[in-house]
């Protein structure tokens, strides 16, 4: 009895008064309803995959036979047999390292640029019709001024991703910047604060999550853009991997890259959630 006084008395009251067997046990129930679900949905699309094949007679490649191509990929991912031969993980890490560049010089340049236009009246007055007109322009019509400009195909496709990735970021820091409650802005007044603490301890920690979710949406536009530009540009990466197995007539690495690719799109989408969850204030 003293020891299991002293092994409760160890605990903080803090952590013994938050766990909760039948929270864990909800907790348990829902993640194994969610994961019943998900199954439920993957079932319905290969069923509704296998049927389309079977209709079209083949010529879209069904589930089995796109999925035994898909194992034999990811089996050895990481060969070289020369500039037109290399391993879908090849393929895939240096797509990943362009979108990464593209996205980051484009966080860079977005979120100093969106704090600008949300701050400030004159700001948005300049340079918010430029974001209009420049931002549905489609990315693949950048493609031709990065050439024009870097003379070379992968810093062409980097800088189409930078481009198109600024929007999102741009326009939700822009949004949360420029929903700073008054409230906020009193303090600062009241306590004094210079512009550069005023930036740290309110503007920034308050337009957190509208930048993450800026974030959020940019890596998702360039990892959509990365497949269409390296189509365009060649020589290695997904988009490339996606086109040189066409002209080979090999419609199931087609769709195996296909399925990376949404694969991949899901963890980037979903590590950026997590991250964006973690910042918000609800």
């Amino acid at each position: 009895m003293k020891e299991e006084a002293v092994i409760t008395a160890s605990w903080p009251k803090s952590r013994l008064q938050r766990f909760s067997f039948g929270k864990l046990l909800a907790s348990a129930k829902a993640s194994l309803i969610s994961c019943a679900w998900m199954f439920a949905g993957f079932a319905l699309l290969l069923a509704g995959w296998g049927l389309v094949s079977g209709l079209s007679q083949d010529a879209l490649p069904g589930p089995i036979k796109t999925l035994a191509v898909l194992w034999q990929l990811v089996s050895h991912p990481f060969y070289d047999n020369g500039p037109n031969d290399k391993g879908v993980g090849i393929q895939m890490a240096s797509s990943l390292l362009r979108v990464f560049i593209g996205f980051g010089l484009g966080s860079l340049v977005a979120i100093p640029m969106g704090l600008l236009i949300g701050a400030s009246t004159t700001c948005k007055k300049l340079f918010y019709p430029i974001v209009q007109l420049l931002r549905p322009v489609s990315p693949l019509a950048w493609f031709p001024i990065g050439l024009a400009v870097f003379k070379h195909a992968g810093e062409a496709t980097i800088f189409v991703i930078f481009i198109t990735s600024l929007w999102p970021t741009l326009i939700n820091t822009a949004f949360g910047v420029a929903s700073l409650p008054d409230d906020h802005r009193n303090v600062a007044r009241a306590f004094a604060f210079s512009k550069s603490r005023y930036l740290r301890r309110i503007l920034i920690p308050f337009a957190l999550p509208h930048i993450l979710t800026g974030l959020r949406l940019s890596i998702g536009v360039a990892w959509l853009v990365i497949v269409a530009g390296e189509m365009l540009s060649g020589g290695i990466g997904i988009g490339f991997f996606v086109w040189d197995s066409w002209n080979a007539l090999s419609l199931e690495r087609v769709m195996s890259a296909i399925l990376l690719i949404g694969i991949v799109g899901l963890l980037l989408d979903r590590g950026f959630d997590l991250v964006a969850k973690r910042f918000s204030y609800s």
